[in-house]
């Protein structure tokens, strides 16, 4: 098996299981029992640490003003959306 700190080859066993090769962990600090979420991005397997998605999603969210209420604008555009579609 190929491995460095930042690339490895890791072949899936049965059940679809595969072991993330140590230089890997210890690169990117993931300890045994740690939960990754998955997603696909393109054609391609994301494996991330919780706080690495919620840090992405703080990033997105930062620029926001803290008085402003994304639920409150959502709520807002539906009923707008809703009215439009009593007046068809």
């Amino acid at each position: 098996m190929a491995v460095s700190s930042k690339q490895a080859d890791i072949r899936i066993g049965k059940q679809g299981r595969m072991v993330i090769p140590a230089g890997l962990r210890r690169s990117l600090d993931i300890k045994s029992g740690e939960t990754l979420l998955a997603r696909i991005e393109d054609d391609s397997l994301i494996l991330e640490s919780r706080d690495t998605v919620l840090k992405r999603m703080k990033n997105r969210f930062a620029d926001i003003p803290k008085d402003v209420s994304l639920a409150d604008e959502l709520i807002e555009e539906r009923r707008m959306e809703s009215r439009k579609e009593r007046e068809l």
